[in-house]
């Protein structure tokens, strides 16, 4: 189950990974130039939501493909996809 796998979704989640980069980039230019707390902190709110959305999008993609994928056929690495799923959702 640790295969190198890309899923429909991986396009999307890079898309969102740099919009995320490209606001991270926005705040470091800010604070640099000054810019009040209340608007970094907003821009940095709106880094934090991109990411947890990936992140969000990345393991929901991995439990609807690879662990439902390794259940549903009874496949003999069932065992081992449930022991990924412990292992992922440590990150949720």
């Amino acid at each position: 189950m640790t295969d190198t796998t890309t899923h429909a979704t991986h396009t999307d989640i890079v898309k969102r990974l740099k919009r995320a980069n490209g606001h991270l980039l926005s705040v470091i230019g800010m604070i640099e130039a000054g810019r009040p707390c209340t608007d970094l902190a907003q821009q940095l709110h709106a880094v934090e939501k991109a990411i947890a959305q990936a992140k969000r999008t990345l393991i929901q993609d991995h439990i609807d493909h690879c662990l439902d994928a390794a259940m549903t056929a009874n496949d003999p690495d069932g065992p081992s996809a449930v022991a990924e799923f412990k292992a992922i959702v440590k990150y949720l």
